[in-house]
Formats: C-alpha cells, structure tokens, sequence
C-alpha cells in the first residue's frame, strides 16, 4: 500500500498525505505565536505552560487528518487549542488552589494595583493574572477578543451565538475599560 492510502486508521481518523499535513502544519506554525500567547493566558505555572503548548500542537498536528475545510485554518487551530487548554484547565480545577470567576464578579471585584496605566509590564502581568482566574468559557472568549477575532469567528470558535458575543464583548470592553484604561480595537 502506498503512503497515500485512504485506509481508515484504529481512532477513525483517514490519514493525510504526508505532505498536506506538512504544508498545513507549517501555515498552521504562523499561528505559533498565537498559540503561546494563549497558552501562556491559560497556564501561569510556566512549566505547566511549556507541557499546554506541547498539547496543543499535538493535538493540532494530530486533528489536521479531520480538518476538511469548511472553516478557515487559523479558526480550526483556535478551537483545538482552546478545546486542549479547557481541558487542561478543567484538569487545573482539581487542584485546591484554583479560584475561578465569571465576567459578573469580576466586574464587582475591587481593581489592582493604584490604576496607573503607564507600565505595560504590569498592565500585562494583572490582565493574565485576571484571565487565569476566569472560567474556561469566558477565558476563551476574552483571549479570542484580545487575539482580535471578529464576532463570528468567535462564536463559530465558542459555539455561542452571535448575540451572546456581542453582549460578552460588550460587558468585556466596559470591565477592561475601567480596569486597565482600555482602548478597544474596532467597534462592538
């Protein structure tokens, strides 16, 4: 049989050519920094974020023989990736020292820091440090928004719908606003 065979594999999966996962692997590396960025939201344990990176591109080279088109590449990447890493963090869950909140309490939930906006190393450290405490679903959300995502790649990435990605975005602007002197990309 030849490398090209369309036999199906044990999990399922029909295989690629060899050399169409490696052409959609290598576009899919253009995502790399991406992936490392959303990792890094979803993983403040910086070992920890090494072995979530090293997942997602399994996952994603591994879900590359599914992957038939009907969506772009860039948000087949984001929904593997941000599938592995909920799983990831659902796992972190377990642990006793996770504190998770949702968009709602952390509107209610008293700034850090003295609201001085001029240091953007700060800015970055209390903006991931708010992410890794919010649930996977508003996590996803808010790392799709800062990646600059429309509103239909997100709901299409999320499986919300469109009016539930305005209303999140919408409570995300105003929360980001009043915490971090936030200027949001484009409109609502």
């Amino acid at each position: 049989m030849t490398a090209h065979t369309t036999r199906a594999q044990p999990d399922g999966d029909v295989p690629l050519a060899p050399s169409r996962r490696h052409v959609l692997y290598e576009a899919v590396a253009t995502l790399g920094a991406a992936v490392a960025r959303l990792a890094r939201a979803y993983e403040a344990d910086p070992e920890r974020c090494r072995d979530l990176q090293q997942d997602i591109h399994a996952e994603v080279w591994h879900s590359l023989a599914r992957f038939d088109g009907r969506c772009s590449l860039r948000t087949w990447v984001y929904r593997v990736a941000h599938n592995v890493a909920c799983t990831h963090v659902a796992r972190a869950r377990r642990r006793p020292d996770a504190v998770l909140v949702g968009l709602d309490e952390l509107a209610e939930m008293p700034a850090d820091g003295d609201g001085d906006a001029t240091d953007r190393r700060l800015d970055m450290s209390r903006l991931l440090a708010l992410i890794h405490r919010l649930p996977p679903l508003d996590r996803q959300f808010i790392l799709l928004h800062l990646e600059g995502m429309d509103a239909e790649d997100i709901a299409e990435v999320t499986g919300l719908s469109l009016v539930n990605v305005h209303t999140k975005r919408h409570r995300l602007k105003k929360i980001l606003a009043e915490r971090f002197n936030y200027s949001p990309r484009g409109g609502a």
